[in-house]
């Protein structure tokens, strides 16, 4: 009963976690914004109350604002890179025996 009770009250504090207040404040133009409250920001506008199918429910308007198609309004649109040529394997080539640079002894290449 205890596990219900605890549920039902997530369920029912979780919208409120999802907003935020915005003092109220003054544009450069010298239009006054009045406080309100609004959904917090993330990546993604299906949850904005200016959205189509959602709606405020602090003034009952129905959202406007088309849905973002891609789920993300931060994320810019990737640049095309050009195909780039595929160059042929070029055979590798056996390295070169190279001095001892530790001056560690060399094995013996007399084998029994």
């Amino acid at each position: 009963m205890k596990t219900i009770l605890t549920a039902a009250l997530l369920i029912a504090v979780a919208p409120a976690f999802a907003q935020v207040h915005v003092n109220g404040y003054t544009k450069k133009d010298g239009t006054y914004v009045a406080p309100h409250e609004r959904t917090a920001p993330n990546n993604t506008n299906l949850d904005n109350y200016s959205t189509k199918g959602n709606v405020n429910p602090y003034t009952g308007q129905p959202g406007t604002k088309e849905p973002d198609p891609y789920g993300s309004l931060s994320r810019s649109t990737p640049a095309v890179q050009p195909l780039q040529p595929i160059r042929p394997i070029q055979p590798v080539q056996p390295q070169q025996q190279m001095a001892n640079p530790y001056a560690l002894p060399q094995p013996s290449s007399n084998r029994f």
